[in-house]
């Protein structure tokens, strides 16, 4: 069994969840390798970026290349805004259009696989021609919604929060539902007569919403959700942490994980505005890009972004709760890292969050998108910091989410599709 994941990158949290299963098989000793379009780590064995003899380009694409690089060299070269970008409102997901350069079928590793695993494929996977020419097995482990989304990576629907801390919607114009339209159209017929594909979301509600569009409606699904190494995310001295980290003892420490606050579908800015609300003595531990809008004081910790995953478990040990304001996710990587370390969390009910916490066992959510909500839940654990067993949070996340666990679940799906 020669397993082949495709993924654009190896960075962020599409590729960490895709990166982890390839380990995940590595320990279980099966042919696994991955073939990335951008590759930065060199650390991680049975990874490989795509070699340039697969870029499929037609004599008017080389022309124009070759035309732009002169006019860049004389400083004559001015790129047209692209006119989808002048309809958005600012702060939303990227979006990406189902072409490429690249003929993933032309590489050695996919001449040399049994079964394609796709993950997150933007700007990598050139739908039309990708679909026409592959004859293997492909399961398409979804982490967003753009595989069947005509352009956007997430259908978001709320853009900000009015004053009173409710959600403002988002209104489509003619134009974007227009382009929206085409382009799920442009999928559906790349995909009209493939029938060796079977979807898999880790979350539950990624799995409807798949089963509900136009482009994936025909296909087996299945849900199998991200696993861990349990051996790196794993329950800390709290003491230890909060030394370690230099944070005071005596305060409850709530916990915020985004790469970027100025992401809408992160949610900061519920999580700011609750904030303001709170009179209770704690201190709001923030791990991401650093931004000067988010000092408050002695009462804000920032340490900014941080790659290496034992030093995350101690930042999730150190913590009393970790908050996911997210307006819209899949099965957050963080949710899942921070029930590891037997750290409760509290969330909105969006997604594929439901999936994970149960409240009362191991958080809360709110009863609905908006501050208020937001500011009950809080003040609710704020009461009772010590309500939850770490130690069976730990344990429950671990029967569910080990890295053993998702890796079988996917041994299994392939062996169903090789006989």
């Amino acid at each position: 069994m020669r397993i082949l994941h495709i993924s654009t990158s190896d960075q962020g949290g599409a590729a960490k969840a895709c990166l982890r299963l390839h380990k995940g098989f590595l320990q279980q000793s099966v042919n696994s390798k991955v073939l990335l379009k951008n590759k930065t780590n060199n650390e991680i064995s049975g990874t490989y970026k795509i070699s340039h003899h697969a870029i499929e380009r037609s004599f008017k694409t080389k022309l124009n290349t070759k035309a732009v690089s002169i006019l860049k060299e004389l400083n004559l070269y001015k790129a047209k805004p692209d006119p989808f970008l002048l309809e958005r409102p600012a702060g939303l997901e990227m979006f990406s259009y189902p072409f490429s350069k690249y003929d993933i079928t032309k590489s050695d590793l996919y001449k040399q696989s049994d079964i394609i695993n796709l993950h997150w494929v933007a700007n990598f996977l050139d739908y039309p021609s990708f679909f026409k020419k592959n004859k293997k097995p492909i399961v398409w482990t979804l982490h967003d919604q753009n595989p069947f989304l005509g352009l956007e990576h997430y259908s978001e629907t709320i853009v900000g929060v009015d004053e009173k801390g409710y959600p403002i919607k988002r209104e489509l114009s003619k134009f974007e539902r227009s382009k929206f339209k085409q382009f799920e159209d442009i999928k559906k017929q790349a995909l009209n007569t493939v029938e060796n594909l079977t979807v898999v979301t880790p979350s539950e509600w990624l799995g409807n919403e798949a089963k509900n569009s136009p482009v994936f409606e025909n296909f087996d699904s299945k849900v199998i959700p991200y696993g861990l190494n349990s051996d790196i995310f794993k329950t800390l001295n709290k003491t230890f942490c909060r030394e370690f980290l230099n944070i005071p003892e005596d305060k409850t420490v709530m916990l915020f994980v985004a790469d970027s606050i100025s992401n809408k579908r992160k949610g900061y800015e519920y999580l700011q505005k609750a904030l303001k609300q709170i009179k209770k003595n704690c201190v709001l531990l923030s791990v991401g890009s650093k931004q000067s809008q988010l000092n408050q004081k002695d009462n804000y910790l920032e340490l900014g972004r941080i790659q290496d995953e034992r030093l995350m478990s101690i930042i999730y040990s150190a913590a009393d709760v970790f908050v996911i304001p997210s307006l819209m996710d899949n099965l957050p990587n963080t949710v899942l890292e921070s029930i590891m370390c037997g750290t409760p969390v509290i969330g909105f009910p969006v997604g594929g969050i439901p999936d994970m916490i149960q409240g009362g066992e191991n958080g809360y959510l709110t009863e609905e998108i908006s501050v208020p909500a937001l500011v009950k839940v809080i003040e609710i654990f704020l009461s009772n910091p010590n309500v939850f067993d770490l130690k069976k949070i730990r344990e429950n996340a671990v029967k569910k989410y080990s890295l053993s666990v998702q890796a079988k679940a996917y041994k299994a799906l392939y062996t169903k599709l090789l006989h």
